[in-house]
């Protein structure tokens, strides 16, 4: 009698998986209006790409990526590894270099549709959940720019699609698969680890601490840390700098208040604003949902951590995704409940909401024209956008100062920058112009150090305050500004190019006493 009772439970067992597989398998017709949606995307953001210029966090992506190493100080090696691949397909090319970013949230779209799908929902569901997912503001901006926060959005929404099927499917060994992404994860950005803690505590907290007994979970611990060994070598190699350089910028995002507004932006920019219905619902759902229940506390443990911490309002974006797909199963089962008329007219309702708020949106995150009112109006309220113009003014202007310099200063000079922004612009764009690499003393451009023989001729760019503290003999020789008069950092913060002598403290204490975070 043992015998047969057991029997009939593995074959239970197998006739769910075999469902699961069967789901799982989705005939291409299926999921063609998900991929319709994230392949429409894509080629919007590869069509206005290259409206303008690069993005200073992306000249310091590729400035790291000239010099290859198992860590920097601003971040895992993931993202400047893909640049390097970047400039050896695409060379500087803007639309190439963010293709990869292109692809990784046109991934994230489509996986979206798949979590709804794989919780039952059906096409309307599908379409729903991958739609709020495209045009809400943080994956729209995603696609924009090729940042680590782009790479570490995917992997969080891979992650939440394979515990669905580890949850659905009762499998064991999706923990191999989880720990993969974990630590590609943990190689992209350090916030992943915040997203470990909601998944363990998602684990302790309900019924699927029975993976605990399981060996594919430790196999998916021991995955995870061994992808991200090579990085945590260098960290104890390096004195922990990257904490160090996070504890500095999180107490600078605290002071200047930029912690302010974390739970509308969750709303108004995390999420598209007309979806809010959806994901509330979706956490309701997950909550309810025995089975699923570990998949709320993957965004509930994250997000109270990061409200008490005073993060950054994004730094839990990724996770809306998953919610976004469980709301959108749970309303379209709702909707089926009710009489045509009422269906048809909320479906209308939400769709309407979602379309008008992602025009909104739109609007101000994707570079659509490249003049006339609508490039305005992004410029006027999109300040990301505004920090990619100026770059190539900059570079030609240091260019000119130095053509301008007597033979024998020209034959030693070296052109110090105040921020990476500067210091990626001359690196990246300078040899165009025949201009050395730039003296960087901010993240890891502090860690690679100055020339040796350090330069007697220096061309000072962003150092606005305390420069003749710094400096000798500084005489103002250039204006740092663009031709479109767009008001951004470096147009207002220092407008003023500088031809200084050396250091006054001489190189090795300079260096020492000026290492910037930032």
């Amino acid at each position: 009698m043992q015998v047969q009772v057991q029997s009939k439970a593995i074959e239970q067992g197998h006739s769910r998986m075999n469902q699961t597989q069967s789901q799982s398998k989705a005939p291409p017709r299926d999921v063609l209006p998900i991929l319709a949606i994230a392949a429409s995307i894509a080629v919007i953001h590869l069509a206005t790409n290259s409206r303008y210029g690069f993005h200073r966090d992306e000249l310091q992506t590729l400035s790291d990526a000239l010099h290859m190493d198992w860590g920097f100080v601003a971040y895992p090696p993931f993202t400047p590894f893909v640049e390097r691949i970047g400039m050896a397909l695409f060379g500087h090319s803007l639309t190439g270099l963010r293709l990869f970013s292109v692809l990784a949230q046109a991934t994230a779209i489509f996986m979206t549709g798949l979590m709804a799908r794989q919780l039952g929902g059906g096409r309307l569901a599908q379409v729903a959940a991958a739609l709020t997912v495209a045009l809400a503001p943080l994956s729209l901006f995603e696609g924009t720019e090729f940042q680590y926060s782009t790479f570490d959005y995917l992997w969080w929404v891979l992650i939440a699609y394979f515990v669905i099927r580890l949850l659905q499917s009762d499998d064991p060994r999706w923990w191999a698969p989880i720990g993969a992404v974990i630590g590609l994860g943990l190689m992209t950005k350090y916030t992943m680890a915040f997203y470990v803690a909601g998944i363990v505590g998602g684990l302790v907290l309900t019924g699927a601490r029975r993976f605990l007994r399981s060996k594919w979970f430790w196999i998916g611990v021991g995955v995870a840390l061994l992808l991200c060994l090579p990085n945590l070598i260098w960290q104890f190699q390096h004195g922990l700098i990257s904490l160090h350089f996070l504890q500095h910028i999180h107490a600078r995002d605290v002071s200047q208040g930029r912690s302010e507004g974390f739970w509308s932006d969750q709303f108004r920019i995390n999420t598209n604003l007309a979806s809010a219905p959806l994901w509330i619902a979706g956490l309701i759902f997950l909550l309810r949902e025995r089975r699923y229940r570990m998949l709320a506390y993957m965004y509930l443990i994250p997000l109270a951590v990061f409200w008490v911490t005073k993060a950054r309002f994004y730094y839990v974006g990724a996770a809306y995704p998953m919610l976004l797909a469980a709301g959108a199963v749970a309303s379209e089962r709702w909707f089926a409940t009710l009489r045509r008329g009422w269906r048809w007219t909320l479906e209308a309702a939400l769709f309407a909401g979602i379309a008008l708020c992602g025009a909104y949106f739109t609007a101000v995150i994707i570079p659509w024209a490249s003049g006339g009112p609508l490039k305005e109006f992004a410029l006027k309220n999109n300040g990301d956008l505004r920090e990619e113009i100026g770059w190539d003014e900059l570079t030609q202007e240091v260019a000119r100062i130095r053509d301008g310099l007597p033979e024998e200063q020209k034959r030693n000079f070296g052109v110090v920058v105040g921020n990476y922004g500067e210091g990626g612009a001359i690196t990246i764009l300078g040899p165009e112009y025949g201009l050395p690499p730039a003296i960087q003393l901010t993240n890891s451009g502090w860690l690679r150090g100055y020339p040796s023989p350090p330069p007697e001729t220096l061309i000072v760019v962003g150092w606005g305050r305390h420069l003749d503290e710094a400096f000798t003999a500084c005489r103002v020789a250039g204006h740092n500004g663009n031709r479109l008069g767009i008001r951004n950092e470096e147009s207002e913060d220092h407008p003023d190019i500088f031809v200084c002598g050396p250091p006054k403290q001489g190189w090795a204490e300079f260096w020492r006493t000026h290492q910037r975070f930032g």
